[in-house]
């Protein structure tokens, strides 16, 4: 049965919530000590229905066992950051457009707006549409349309390309006799 299983679960969390919670604040720091305590209710929940009809020296097994654990835990992290603190970091490989000849687009694209500037760079350098700039940016399609249109019109003007967009051309007619 399901609600005697939590009314069991409840009891016995009230009898020991307490003591233990003070057993593992006496080993270790506030923190790790109330991972260690969900850790041990995690392990009490699970084997409710083996609970001893004298727990707490039982959960005291449990919770020494959960702060090994989360002790271990933070002694490999610890020596993972020792280790990645002596690898050389790898060199930095360029970006699209890092180019000399692009020197010119990077100081147009720094006297953009940060918004302008992001946008344009998910469309030409992360290859992205409009629906999935979208996404990234957390606006509709159309907004992020929008802001396309305009970040590239600003961009032309920076670049000192004041001139028609890219597309059609006016034609002159032909006249005809």
């Amino acid at each position: 049965m399901p609600g005697t299983e939590q009314r069991t679960f409840d009891a016995f969390v009230r009898e020991i919530a307490e003591p233990v919670r003070r057993y593992l604040a006496r080993r270790t720091d506030p923190d790790t000590a109330e991972e260690a305590f969900a850790e041990t209710l995690l392990v009490c929940w699970r084997r409710v229905a083996d609970l001893p009809s004298e727990p707490l020296p039982w959960v005291f097994v449990v919770a020494r066992n959960c702060l090994a654990n989360a002790e271990r835990s933070r002694r490999r992290r610890d020596r993972l950051v020792h280790r990645l603190r002596t690898v050389e970091p790898p060199a930095v490989a360029p970006g699209p457009g890092d180019g000399p000849d692009h020197a010119p687009v990077h100081a147009a694209m720094a006297k953009l707006r940060a918004a302008d500037a992001e946008v344009l760079r998910l469309w030409a350098w992360e290859d992205l549409t409009p629906p999935q700039i979208a996404l990234v940016l957390g606006v509709s399609e159309n907004a992020a349309a929008i802001r396309l249109h305009r970040a590239k019109r600003r961009l032309r003007e920076a670049l000192g390309k004041a001139g028609p967009a890219a597309g059609h051309v006016g034609s002159e007619r032909r006249e005809q006799r």
